[in-house]
This record gives C-alpha cells, sequence and structure tokens, in this order.
C-alpha cells in the first residue's frame, strides 16, 4: 500500500515515464519519519520540521510546490498503518508517500551496538550532501560494500580523511566528558534527528562540540553512534577498515560511552 497523488494505492508498483527526470536522474527530494503514537501529532515525530524540509529543498531547487494540505492528508491515512513513512517530492508536484516497519532488532542495536564499515574512496560520495534527493547511489553502494563485510552500517569520508556521516545518518563521539558531532560546513545532511539531539543536549547543560572529524579527532573517542529520525540514537561498537593487500582487515573499537549514549537517547524522549 502507498499513497500517490491524492489515493491510497494497492500493490508495491508504480508507473513513471521513461522520460520522467525522476527515473533518469533521481530528480526527487525526500523525508523519512518515524510516526509516533500512530499519528502526526506526537512532537517526536516532527511532522512540520519534516514539511519544511521538504519546502526548502523545493525551493532551492525552483520546483513545483505539492498541494501540501492534501499531502498531509495523505501522510495522516499512512501513519495509522506504518510506523515510518518516506514523504517524496517529484520536480513537477507529484508526491509519493510509503510505508514500513521499524527494524526488528531495533532495540538490540540500541542496547547492544552495530559493526559499521569505512566507505573510503570518492566513489562513495552524496551528491548534494545538503540536500535530501532521490540521486543516492554513493550511500546505496556503501551500505551494500559494508555488508559484504557483515557490517550494518558505512561510513562516509571526504578526500581529507574527514569522517562526515554514515550512509543513513549522522555521527556522535563521546571523549573528555562531551560529545562531538561533524560540522553542518564539512558537508554532511542536516538531518532531523541530529537537529533534536543538539537541542535536547544543550537544552540540558550537555557539552557538544562541532568540528572536523579528522583521523586524530577520532581515535580520541571513547565511544561512537549514529542517529537519524527512526532509529533515534545507535552505538557504533567497532568500525572496519578494507584490508591493504596482504593484511587481514583492520578493526578499531568504541567499546566506551555506553552509559552517555543511554543518556543522550533518553534526553531525546524528554523533548
Amino acid at each position: 500500500m502507498y499513497w500517490y497523488n491524492g489515493r491510497i494505492c494497492s500493490g508495491e508498483r508504480i508507473e513513471l515515464g521513461v522520460s520522467d527526470p525522476g527515473f533518469l536522474y533521481g530528480a526527487t527530494t525526500f523525508t523519512t519519519l518515524r510516526v509516533y503514537e500512530g499519528g502526526l501529532l506526537d512532537p517526536r515525530t516532527a511532522w512540520c520540521d519534516h514539511v519544511e524540509r521538504l519546502r526548502g529543498a523545493i525551493a532551492a531547487l525552483d520546483w513545483m510546490a505539492p498541494d501540501w494540505r492534501q499531502l498531509e492528508t495523505g501522510a495522516q491515512e499512512m501513519a495509522g498503518g506504518f510506523a515510518v513513512l518516506r514523504v517524496t517530492l517529484f520536480a513537477d508536484g507529484r508526491a509519493l508517500i510509503t510505508g514500513r516497519e521499524l527494524p526488528q532488532d531495533l532495540r538490540q542495536r540500541q542496547q547492544q551496538g552495530i559493526v559499521a564499515w569505512l566507505a573510503e574512496g570518492p566513489g562513495f560520495a552524496r551528491g548534494l550532501p545538503q540536500r535530501k534527493t532521490g540521486n543516492y547511489l554513493g550511500p546505496w553502494l556503501a551500505l551494500q560494500q559494508a555488508r559484504r563485510w557483515g557490517a550494518l552500517e558505512a561510513v562516509l569520508v571526504n578526500e581529507r580523511g574527514e569522517w562526515l556521516e554514515t550512509s543513513t545518518g549522522n555521527l556522535w563521539g563521546w571523549w573528555d566528558g562531551q560529545w562531538w558531532t561533524p560540522p553542518l560546513s564539512a558537508g554532511i545532511l542536516p538531518g532531523l534527528g541530529r537537529s533534536q539531539l543538539l537541542q535536547a543536549a544543550r537544552q540540558q547543560g550537555l557539552e557538544v562540540s562541532e568540528q572536523p572529524w579528522l583521523p586524530s579527532v577520532v581515535r580520541r573517542f571513547e565511544g561512537l553512534a549514529y542517529s537519524n529520525a527512526v532509529v533515534e540514537l545507535v552505538p557504533i561498537r567497532q568500525v572496519l577498515r578494507s584490508p591493504r593487500p596482504g593484511q587481514e582487515i583492520e578493526t578499531e573499537r568504541y567499546d566506551g560511552g555506553q552509559e552517555a549514549i543511554a543518556e543522550l537517547r533518553s534526553r531525546l524522549k524528554s523533548l
């Protein structure tokens, strides 16, 4: 089931023209939100923030706006049946809303952490990193490669070796009694989960440093995590590096900071 241009549709297929820019070039913009309490009104769902993200994107791209009232009606209809919604806008004003469930092992991920893979190389770069566009090939390729190494996430880096974000979220490091996160100026997505965590931390007196994650900075971290609007905050307990010729795969562990990660997640729930 999905919502497309004003009505609920059954099945899992949508018809697009062969010359549609969304099909040819990934000319769409989207946002993904988690539905709390079965609707859009819960502050944690942050519906208004997601709409503002979409409004900002189509204004910057000079695309046609959808019928915003109709879009909200569609999201409300879909929110009754799914825990996660993806709202996609096309350049000509069409809108698509799809739904899915939360990962079945999300609680386990939040408690035990996950393994990530360091996606070094220009082939994994995000296009237009300040916008969530349908041209998501770089992060998708990074995630597929990560899974080949047995990891659930990929960490994207730039040409200077700075850690930027994961294939699906923003990065957080814990060291010396405070939190660290890469700045927007590094060329990362301004995630809504990131904004919520920054707000929650600073409202309650927690220090957060925004500075580039050079290798010298990353090596200091005791704990590591990533966030997005769906999974909230998930620890990364281990980061894998592809092996050099004749060597075994390298591993960096981040086993500390578990109490700080749990505390930051609890602060988010108090917003």
